[in-house]
């Protein structure tokens, strides 16, 4: 097909497929709200689609969805001396007599509805002349903030046509990247550093899809080398975009895996080399009939799960997991720490995965692990595994080393049927003393 073709099947594959339920969703929420504070029932006056949705930015999987409700004017008056929270919970009680079903909450800034697989945050606003939105915030006592969201949709729009719409494209590249690395960035902020990247330089103002394998290279090149900084300013609004987690290192990584996959191309493996960077979205590699002649020859049942075949992936928050690696007689250490000395595993050690940091992470998540076993010697003896398990409440995976290869342990968060955080470690275990090893890892 060509990386051209490949490029332009991916970014196919990652579009939004529930566009008609978010449509359906924002006018119900939109409807409720009019019949609230201008007695109509219209399911698109007075609101705005922004955040990713409304940038067009966003992909399949899309959880959190953002819009902004305008109040009318004249209930200023009812409002601006400390009504913040009054606001909130007025659009609240609104939106929950309409849909009692469905959960409504208020969460500071905005209004939660909350629906199976994805929720709006809703923030009801008053539009000042300049186009800006004066919205309510209730911490420490209530204060009122300003958003300019409509100069970063128009940022959007204007620099993509500039960029001869690689600059959607790419935002929408880098979530694919995020979601399938545990990239813990928001929305905003990806956009934001695309649309830097694309204003620095000229180099795909005319270029497409053909190109795509270099800009990606370059665009995590480019995350890679930022500074250690807290916040940017946004596209268009230049208003404060803040840095929740860095984000450097797995750029890093990135740019790596974009050069092998460069480095592939025409080769047999070059698709399953960009599949390591954006995940199964990416074309997979073709089957050769040499390939399945060799199948037959070596044969093992390949039970490996993809959590995507699962659930919606929406990675938001920061997840990193750990090992405890121990064995009789030795004191027990870390497996990150021992692979940055080592750089593999003996066997017959005892293996405890476990959550090492999952600070901003939200409470009640429910959590998966997936242990794979890659290279010759677990397909011959037909041990993958690679299935996704529910964690049984403990938030740790116990394993053992057994045989030699690069094995991989995941974890995921999933929250209200959605993948918000993930991490994997891997797990390279040396050839000796195999044969006299107990269990798998």
């Amino acid at each position: 097909m060509g990386i051209a073709n490949d490029f332009k099947t991916f970014l196919d594959s990652i579009k939004i497929d529930n566009a008609d339920t978010i449509a359906l969703r924002y006018g119900e929420v939109t409807a409720a709200l009019n019949k609230e504070f201008r007695d109509t029932e219209s399911k698109s006056a007075n609101s705005l689609q922004v955040g990713s949705y409304g940038r067009w930015t966003a992909i399949k999987g899309i959880s959190d969805l953002d819009m902004i409700y305008t109040i009318p004017a004249a209930k200023w008056d009812t409002y601006k001396n400390g009504g913040q929270y009054s606001l909130l919970r007025d659009a609240k009680d609104a939106i929950k007599r309409r849909y009692p079903s469905t959960t409504v909450k208020v969460d500071r800034l905005v209004i939660s509805v909350l629906y199976k697989d994805f929720h709006i945050e809703v923030m009801p606003a008053f539009k000042l002349t300049d186009g800006s939105f004066k919205y309510p915030d209730t911490a420490s006592g209530g204060s009122w903030k300003i958003s300019k969201p409509q100069a970063e949709l128009d940022e959007m729009r204007e620099a993509n046509a500039r960029k001869n719409r690689n600059l959607r494209r790419l935002c929408k590249m880098a979530r694919a990247w995020k979601n399938k690395h545990g990239v813990a960035m928001g929305g905003l902020l990806i956009d934001t550093l695309a649309y830097n990247f694309l204003e620095s330089t000229d180099e795909y103002d005319m270029r497409s899809h053909y190109y795509y394998d270099y800009m990606c290279r370059d665009f995590f090149k480019f995350l890679a080398d930022q500074p250690k900084q807290s916040e940017y300013a946004a596209l268009g609004s230049r208003q404060r975009v803040s840095v929740k987690k860095r984000f450097e290192r797995k750029a890093k990584n990135a740019y790596d895996l974009c050069l092998k996959a460069i480095e592939a191309s025409g080769q047999t493996n070059e698709r399953q080399k960009w599949r390591d960077v954006f995940g199964n979205a990416y074309p997979a590699p073709a089957k050769s009939a040499a390939g399945e002649t060799a199948a037959f020859d070596h044969v093992f049942r390949n039970t490996e799960e993809f959590i995507e075949d699962n659930f919606p992936v929406d990675v938001r928050y920061h997840l990193r997991i750990n090992c405890e690696v121990t064995q009789d007689g030795f004191r027990p250490g870390m497996l990150r720490s021992l692979l940055e000395g080592h750089g593999i595993l003996l066997p017959k050690k005892s293996l405890r995965f476990f959550i090492a940091d999952a600070a901003d992470v939200p409470d009640g998540v429910e959590l998966y692990w997936k242990v794979l076993n890659c290279g010759d010697e677990a397909e011959r003896r037909d041990m993958i595994r690679g299935q996704i398990v529910r964690d049984h409440g403990r938030g740790e995976c116990k394993e053992t080393t057994n045989f030699r290869g690069n094995h991989l342990v995941e974890c995921y968060a999933v929250q209200r049927g959605v993948v918000v955080a993930r991490d994997i470690i891997r797990v390279p275990i040396d050839a000796r003393s195999v044969e006299d090893t107990e269990d798998a890892a």
